[in-house]
Order: structure tokens, then sequence, then C-alpha cells
């Protein structure tokens, strides 16, 4: 087949190659350097938040623990206050007769 610069009538006037892009080995080396370092950033900024939700974690469960034992003094508290009031409201004090000294001891 003799190509010329004109095509002639009924061919095609376009010329159609399969071109293979091939990498070399540096660039191939590059691209999984690039990839680690964008594996590295993704892990470290999902540890990133890992973290800072255990530290709010751990000050959460901080002041549970300080709260419970502010509730724990609290009922100790409410227990003494209303033991006063029921010992004098008892039938057993209402029924004591209260005593004035008689005497006085001399040395």
């Amino acid at each position: 087949m003799n190509r010329t610069r004109y095509t002639p009538q009924g061919r095609n006037s376009v010329n159609f190659r399969a071109s293979e892009v091939k990498l070399g080995p540096v660039s191939n080396t590059i691209i999984l350097i690039v990839l680690a370092c964008v594996l590295g950033l993704l892990y470290l900024t999902q540890v990133t938040k890992t973290n800072a939700y255990g530290y709010q974690i751990n000050d959460l469960q901080n002041r549970q623990s300080q709260l419970k034992s502010e509730h724990d003094n609290l009922e100790v508290a409410s227990a003494r206050l209303q033991s006063l009031s029921r010992v004098q409201d008892s039938t057993v004090a209402k029924n004591m007769v209260s005593v004035a000294p008689t005497d006085t001891i001399q040395n």
C-alpha cells in the first residue's frame, strides 16, 4: 500500500493507533511513596480523633465519680438531719421528762 498525503475516496482519513503508556520504575516508586503518605495521613487523623474522644470520655468519667461521691455525702448529711427530727418526734422522746439538778457536789 502506498501511503500518500491525500486519502482516496472511501477510506478513513483518521488513523487510529493503540498507544500504550508505560510507567517507569521511578514513576512507580514515586506513586507508591505518595500512596503510603496518604494512607499514613488517614491513619493519623483517625488516631487523633480516637485520642480526642478518649480525653472527653476520661473527663466525663472523672466528673461522674465526683458527682457520685458528692451524692453519697449528701445522702449521709440528709440521713443525719432526718434522724434528729425523727428522734425529737418519736413517742419515746415525747414521753421523756426533763430533770433539773437537785444537788451540787462540793470538794
